[in-house]
């Protein structure tokens, strides 16, 4: 088990780049196996999970190269699955590996898709409350598949001879579950309608990538999607967005610990209302380009609505605020000027690292599992160095923000969780002034 120590208390400057998108790339990456064709994907962040993922398709038969990449630094891999082998994957041991990593679960479409079968352990991950695939099943029943749960292992056998295209209206907006479901229907037979998809970037990044693939699928960026079926794929040339998570955890820790702070190439079209979100809690953003600029503010001020009731920011599906950041804005909001209700409605245990921040001195009321207010001390009264656990990625992003922020010295232990979705962060963040170490 691996910790961060860092020194609180010293202001950033200069220029970081965003690493490619996580949430992305695991889909993408599982999207490689609906062909035998080599597909290369560019801009692939060094993280746990990728990484993890990137080894399981490399144990079920996956030829896996790096490649050089385009640009320095940046990683690029090739994927063929062309002799993929299907007993491994029935085994206890792919069972288990499918168990520690969520991003598994999204092998499921392709493999059921291509090969008509495909048998998952359930997926691990964050701890942050229920994170249900019922939307996964009941799109792939849709189908025509057959699926059963196997209480003895506890997997999930998922069968179809061939797949047929059908009108589906799913439950939720999921994004790993339309992402799932776009990937089986692609080789399904006839023409699939996807109502109430989620339409996030990252998703249509997947569905574009599909379509040089030589898939049909049209109302791309919308919530109706129409997937024409087709008997087979080609390979392609892939490159991912940066990750729109880790730029807003930059925009956070630019306002509560930075002196002039760029992000850089942050494909400013696709991050929605993100940086507005920020700017709601008074946070200078300014836009340069393609790039983000944040300049030093010795006071931010939270807004208020029109009619001057208090500010409260919520999650909601995209175009709405991506519920991975709210973490990092309420810790932005306790050294605002104002008061705030955080209303985080997808996951109900997310909130409750705000314990950690309350042993810190922010002032914020946690009024249930989703909901959460904080009055920011306007930079009066500093959050003070702690020792803390990080509970899952997003929280310990946060926590990692508000121990930069403090006074005195913090220590965050099970930092592998940030690991998980930050590529190499105490080395990005000392290039800047901060003074983390990782013992």
């Amino acid at each position: 088990m691996a910790s961060f120590r860092i020194e609180g208390g010293h202001l950033l400057s200069g220029t970081i780049t965003p690493q490619g998108a996580k949430n992305e790339a695991l889909q993408v990456i599982c999207a490689t196996l609906l062909t035998s064709e080599k597909v290369i994907i560019r801009n692939i962040p060094n993280i746990r999970d990728v990484n993890n993922l990137i080894q399981l398709l490399r144990d079920i038969g996956v030829k896996v190269e790096e490649m050089e990449g385009e640009r320095q630094g940046e990683r690029t891999f090739s994927f063929q699955s062309d002799k993929l082998d299907l007993q491994y994957l029935q085994s206890d041991e792919f069972v288990n590996k499918c168990a520690e990593l969520r991003g598994s679960v999204m092998m499921i479409g392709p493999l059921l898709g291509r090969m008509g079968k495909a048998i998952v352990a359930k997926p691990g991950g964050d701890k942050i409350g229920r994170r249900r695939l019922d939307t996964h099943f009941l799109g792939f029943k849709n189908l025509g598949a057959k699926f059963s749960h196997v209480e003895a292992r506890n997997v999930y056998e998922i069968g179809a001879k061939r797949l047929k295209g059908t009108y589906m209206l799913l439950d939720e907006a999921s994004v790993t579950g339309t992402a799932n479901i776009v990937m089986a229907a692609v080789l399904a037979e006839g023409t699939t309608t996807i109502y109430n998809a989620a339409c996030e970037p990252y998703l249509q990044q997947l569905c574009n990538m599909l379509n040089r693939m030589g898939a049909r699928i049209s109302g791309i960026g919308s919530n109706l999607l129409t997937i024409e079926g087709v008997s087979s794929l080609h390979g392609t040339d892939h490159r991912l967005l940066p990750d729109m998570i880790e730029i807003g955890s930059f925009i956070g820790m630019a306002a509560m610990c930075g002196n002039g702070v760029r992000i850089k190439d942050v494909s400013l079209k696709d991050l929605g209302i993100i940086p507005d979100a920020f700017r709601r809690l008074g946070v200078k953003v300014e836009a340069d380009g393609d790039d983000l600029f944040i300049p030093y503010q010795k006071h931010y001020v939270v807004d208020s609505f029109i009619d001057g009731t208090i500010m409260t920011l919520a999650d909601a599906p995209w175009p709405g605020l991506t519920p991975d950041l709210l973490s990092v804005l309420i810790v932005v909001a306790t050294q605002a000027r104002g008061s705030v209700l955080f209303h985080q409605k997808m996951f109900e245990s997310r909130l409750f690292f705000v314990d950690r921040l309350i042993d810190m001195g922010a002032q914020i009321i946690l009024c249930d599992p989703h909901r959460a207010v904080v009055v920011g001390h306007d930079r009066k009264l500093k959050l003070r160095g702690s020792r803390m656990s990080s509970p899952d990625i997003r929280a310990g992003i946060a926590l990692l923000i508000a121990a930069m922020s403090a006074n005195g010295t913090s220590l965050i232990s099970n930092i592998e969780q940030i690991d998980r979705g930050y590529e190499h962060i105490e080395d990005r963040l000392n290039a800047l002034g901060a003074k983390i170490e990782r013992i």
